[in-house]
């Protein structure tokens, strides 16, 4: 009997022990840039306004993490109706076929005291490629309502030529309207499941 109950508290111990937490985006705080080069002398900045994600992880420094994220294409905006209509048509996005962006992690390294990398797919259109991640991890803290929060800075350079962003026009001394590299910023904040 006594051997059975120590079986029990310990497999008990172990299930606590490697519980997974789950984390989700907290939208109010967090947002998704983007800055493309534009006629080679100046950048052009967008975000996306919808977006969701979330972290599963049981390890409080998420070395363990499982991030999923996605991004409504539809949701962008460069400030400007004429040009965001532009990248939802098929010269971009084709956001009425493909209307997700979607990331799925493979792994998250620590690599500093607050500096980790992001390993995961990135699917643009119907094409996903490997991506890293920088990250840096803000911390953890509990809000005024009970609340535990996380913080993470994110950043990646893509090759929009990869995922079919293909639209590629040229100025009269040939060179590109809009450049093919893009910096994505992501400033995110996440909220512990209670």
């Amino acid at each position: 009997m006594k051997t059975l109950l120590t079986i029990f508290i310990a497999a008990f111990l172990s299930i606590a022990i490697t519980a997974q937490t789950k984390w989700t985006i907290d939208k109010t705080h967090s947002n998704v840039r983007f800055t493309v080069t534009y006629l080679v002398i100046s950048e052009v900045e967008g975000v996306f306004n919808s977006f969701n994600g979330d972290i599963i992880s049981s390890n409080p420094d998420f070395t363990d993490a499982d991030i999923n994220f996605n991004i409504d294409i539809s949701s962008i905006d460069t400030d400007n109706q004429k040009r965001d209509a532009h990248l939802k048509s098929d010269d971009f996005f084709n956001s009425e076929k493909y209307p997700e962006m979607t990331f799925k992690s493979t792994s998250f390294l620590k690599v500093a005291d607050n500096k980790y990398t992001l390993n995961g797919y990135l699917k643009i259109r119907d094409i996903a490629k490997p991506v890293v991640f920088d990250v840096t991890y803000g911390g953890t803290i509990k809000d005024g309502y009970g609340n535990t929060r996380t913080g993470f800075k994110a950043e990646t350079t893509i090759n929009r030529f990869d995922y079919g962003l293909r639209w590629d026009a040229v100025t009269e001394a040939g060179s590109a309207v809009v450049g093919k590299e893009v910096e994505i910023d992501l400033n995110l904040q996440f909220i512990k499941s209670k």
